[in-house]
Formats: structure tokens, C-alpha cells, sequence
């Protein structure tokens, strides 16, 4: 009689079961991952929108002009994971610039304004810290 090779069921069950384990805990690392990538387009986009919007105010006094929503700046041209909208302030003085989040980050809203004051407004269930971050862009799960 020749000796059979291969695998029992029971080895073939024990590998299934280990790979289903890997992927129950490294698919949601994954995604995770892939929405912190998509983060970081709004908070660029919000300090670069900041420094154009200084370099406006020393040639102009003033923040108001052609730009986004009236702001003197133009608006980022990467706009894949953000829409931004520009608020001007009392005498064209102040502005609040906000990227609300679509796609890959939607439920995520962030603000910075003249004074470089960063602040995360919104964010999906799970990823914002309790309380709500006022100082500091969300990077990560519950973590500025």
C-alpha cells in the first residue's frame, strides 16, 4: 500500500482560521492608513491657503480680494478629498478657512485662520478624541 500525502481537513481548517485572524486585525490597520493619507490633503492645503492669504495682507492691508469666497487667495487646486470655502471678517481683517471633508475623508472638518489656529471640528465616530480637539489637526484615531 502507498502512503497518501497531502493535508488533513484539519490542518487546511487551522491555516483558514489563521488567516482569517491576519485579516480581521490588518484590514482595518489598512483602512485606517489609507484615511490618514487622505488627511493630510486638507491640512496642506489649509496651511498653504494661510501663507498665500499673509502674503496677500502685506501687499493689499487687508485679506479680501479675488480669491476663495472673496479671500485673497486662489483656491487649492488639489481638491480630491476636500471642498474649502474662505469666511472674511469684521473689515476684512480676520478670515476662517475651512476644508470639509468627501470621499475618503468625509465626515472630517477642519479651520485654521489668521492667527495660524488650527482646529478639527468635525470627525467621524472613532476618531475623534473626547473632547474634541480646538488646537491641532486630527492626524490619527484620537490623536492630534
Amino acid at each position: 500500500m502507498q502512503k497518501q500525502t497531502g493535508f488533513t481537513l484539519i490542518e487546511l481548517m487551522i491555516v483558514v482560521a489563521i488567516i482569517g485572524i491576519l485579516a480581521a486585525i490588518a484590514i482595518p490597520q489598512y483602512n485606517d492608513y489609507i484615511t490618514r493619507g487622505a488627511l493630510v490633503e486638507g491640512h496642506t492645503n489649509l496651511q498653504q491657503f494661510r501663507v498665500r492669504m499673509e502674503q496677500h495682507y502685506q501687499d493689499n492691508r487687508n485679506f479680501a480680494g479675488a480669491g476663495l469666497n472673496g479671500c485673497g487667495a486662489a483656491a487649492p487646486t488639489q481638491t480630491t478629498y476636500f471642498d474649502y470655502a474662505c469666511a472674511l471678517g469684521a473689515g476684512n481683517q480676520t478670515y476662517v478657512v475651512t476644508a470639509t471633508g468627501k470621499l475618503r475623508a468625509a465626515g472630517f472638518a477642519f479651520t485654521i485662520n489668521e492667527q495660524n489656529a488650527r482646529a478639527t471640528t468635525a470627525a467621524p465616530a472613532g476618531w475623534a478624541p473626547t473632547p474634541m480637539p480646538n488646537t491641532c489637526f486630527i492626524i490619527r484615531k484620537t490623536s492630534c
